[in-house]
């Protein structure tokens, strides 16, 4: 390689490290990443897969979580209803990726008493995600993990991870990794669970 192919690549290389650097200690790669993961959402091939339903593995409701407005929520309310849950942090691009969906499945469903949301942040840090909510227009109830244990039943290995319960009381959806949670296949799935008695 010649002296002068080297200096342009090089200087190609420190645009490049220069943008990624910006983008890091501007706290935009985040979004930057979201977005891009969003543009793999909007393809479907990221639609949750609802057709074969999975092991019946009884739900725990012996917890509570702090609510972000303040006060507690015992989670034993949440018996009886189909409940959507999804454990995530600002600071995880499919986390973020997905959240767009997950407003627009709440716009739907928010006026159904027979359907909870309940959005799992693990940051422990309200004001945080007072911040990132009000930013991205999202009024999705938000609560955290507090001293008692969350139940082994709801353990993953990655962010984000969505479970929905079933009426009765059991896991009927689980996730690990983003998806877009306003598909018609996931509402129609939403639908099933609301209309069984």
């Amino acid at each position: 390689m010649t002296t002068g192919k080297l200096k342009k690549e090089l200087r190609s290389w420190a645009v490049f490290v220069g943008i990624l650097l910006t983008l890091y200690f501007t706290g935009l790669h985040t979004d930057v990443a979201a977005f891009a993961q969003r543009i793999v959402l909007a393809t479907g091939i990221a639609n949750p897969k609802t057709d074969k339903p999975i092991s019946k593995t009884k739900a725990a409701y012996d917890f509570t979580l702090d609510k972000l407005e303040g006060g507690t929520l015992d989670f034993e309310t949440m018996r009886g209803k189909v409940v959507f849950i999804n454990f995530w942090a600002t600071w995880c691009a499919p986390c973020v990726a997905e959240m767009p969906s997950i407003q627009k499945l709440y716009q739907k469903y928010k006026d159904n008493e027979d359907i909870a949301f309940v959005m799992i942040n693990i940051e422990m840090k309200p004001e945080k995600v007072n911040k990132f909510l009000k930013k991205k227009g999202f009024d999705l109830p938000v609560y955290f993990p507090n001293k008692t244990q969350i139940p082994a039943v709801y353990e993953s290995k990655g962010i984000p991870t969505t479970f929905v319960l079933d009426k009765e009381g059991y896991i009927a959806y689980k996730k690990i990794g983003m998806a877009n949670y306003d598909a018609d296949s996931f509402t129609n799935f939403i639908d099933k669970l609301l209309a069984a008695e």
